[in-house]
């Protein structure tokens, strides 16, 4: 094991077998790192702490929040989400083989989802399994033979990417439903801005704030009406969701309405926003609440958080809904499994970016060799996301191993399972000082009526804040970091 001195004086940072973004082997910076090291290594730990505290007060100043929910707290705490200083740097090569793999990815997913809803050849030519589709709890009937303006699902996406030990990216997860995280990419960004402008100047780093503009395109290209200055409208469960400051960041950056559910009223397959001179005919819906609660007479009948109608509305044609409901059975954990074969039929090509070795545990040898070796996977509920549901064997007690056994025979389909990936690393400031964490990547993806995905420069690093662990949730306590790609 090499040690490392990143900041004179400062206890040693240790390389193990993981890939470090900042550091290879024997003591060398990476290139693309030089400029960051540099100037980090250069302050003092006070000058670091100091710069964190600044950090944390703008924070607070500006509202800059994550609620976490634990079932051991009477209630949920809301608190800044940890940032840390030291921006993750992708190389413009590197990142332009995840852009295009991505971009892969999101366009055959996209593809799915419209077959799925219409013909169902992947079904029909033996790729992917009927049962799957029809015991996914995201299936929804309702969208059956339904056509979605420019026929663009997955109007936003987050793509979350791990680096393994082997330096290569692979794709961890696909959340096409209401993705999390934007305003911590844009917000991040500023914040780097206004306390290192000598270090961003100095870099040439790929913008995103045009990627604002390029989400409010993206959102007015799906209007049915075609009117040059369409209404759209942010639907949000209200404050208490955990991703409140995100909905409202959106909304005002974006010059959108931010509205609840008792905004709105569906009248003659129409939806309108109530306001104080009368009734405004909404034209776009981004949605940010999960299919069961937008409609309680599609859905969820006790659904307060909704709108009564607004499925007929979107069924006649008057508005659309972004993410289209129904999107969610692409993303599901299970089913994550064939996105390789769907870019393969849908596209001819053969995928770009691979997929984390995954069990599916309906199938008996694949159950049987989990169960054989639990301690050395990441078993999942395929129906979670946000780090629930989740067991990583090589943490888990005795009691907890045998409780998900217990589980995964009861109910073997509602689970997959994964080897536990070594994902890199990359250091973070902690007390002053440099000190190595896992992370992630969560790439953000765009698409409008053109059916042609963006993906936003550099996304989100997501940051595990306990030494040594993997979950990088935010809704289990993870911090994130600016992303920065070389232009």
């Amino acid at each position: 094991m090499s040690k490392l001195d990143p900041l004179p004086g400062l206890s040693p940072y240790p390389l193990q077998h993981f890939y470090d973004e900042m550091y290879a082997e024997e003591r060398s910076i990476r290139p693309h790192y030089k400029h960051v090291n540099r100037m980090f290594s250069g302050m003092s730990p006070e000058e670091l702490q100091l710069k964190q505290k600044m950090m944390q007060r703008r924070m607070m100043e500006e509202g800059i929040t994550f609620t976490l929910y634990n079932p051991a707290q009477d209630h949920p705490m809301e608190r800044t989400i940890p940032f840390d200083m030291i921006p993750r740097i992708i190389p413009k090569g590197e990142w332009e083989r995840l852009e295009a793999g991505i971009v892969q990815r999101i366009t055959a997913l996209n593809l799915f989802i419209h077959d799925i809803y219409h013909e169902q050849y992947i079904v029909k030519d033996g790729i992917v399994p009927r049962r799957m589709i029809i015991s996914n709890c995201y299936f929804r009937p309702e969208m059956s033979g339904l056509r979605v303006p420019g026929g663009a699902y997955v109007t936003t996406s987050g793509i979350d990417l791990i680096r393994h030990h082997d330096g290569e990216y692979y794709v961890l997860e696909d959340n096409l439903r209401t993705p999390s995280g934007f305003s911590y990419l844009f917000k991040g960004r500023s914040l780097m801005n206004q306390l290192f402008p000598e270090l961003s100047l100095a870099s040439s780093i790929r913008d995103v704030d045009h990627s604002l503009n390029r989400f409010l395109s993206v959102l007015r290209s799906l209007s049915p009406s075609r009117t040059k200055d369409p209404v759209i409208a942010l639907l949000t469960p209200g404050e208490y969701n955990s991703a409140y400051y995100e909905h409202a960041f959106l909304a005002q950056q974006m010059g959108i309405h931010l509205v609840e559910g008792r905004d709105l009223v569906a009248q003659d397959h129409k939806v309108y926003l109530k306001e104080m001179n009368g009734m405004r005919r909404v034209d776009v819906l981004y949605r940010r609440l999960d299919d069961d609660f937008l409609d309680p007479l599609a859905f969820q009948p006790n659904s307060l958080l909704g709108v009564a109608g607004l499925m007929n509305a979107y069924r006649a044609g008057n508005i659309a809904i972004a993410n289209a409901p129904g999107t969610g059975v692409a993303d599901d954990k299970a089913m994550y499994v064939y996105v390789p074969d769907m870019i393969r039929y849908y596209l001819n090509e053969e995928p770009i970016l691979g997929n984390v070795p995954t069990y599916l545990l309906s199938r008996t040898m694949e159950r049987q060799y989990v169960l054989d070796h639990l301690k050395e996977m990441v078993v999942k509920e395929t129906s979670l996301s946000g780090g629930y549901g989740m067991l990583i064997g090589s943490e888990a007690s005795k009691d907890e191993l045998a409780e998900f056994r217990l589980k995964i025979l009861a109910d073997p389909a509602r689970y997959i399972a994964q080897p536990i990936m070594s994902l890199s690393r990359a250091p973070v400031l902690s007390g002053g000082r440099m000190t190595p964490r896992h992370i992630d990547l969560r790439a953000f993806v765009l698409m409008g009526a053109d059916r042609k995905p963006h993906v936003i420069p550099g996304g989100l690093t997501r940051v595990a804040m306990k030494e040594g662990s993997l979950v990088v949730n935010s809704s289990q306590g993870g911090g994130v970091k600016d992303t920065w790609v070389m232009a």
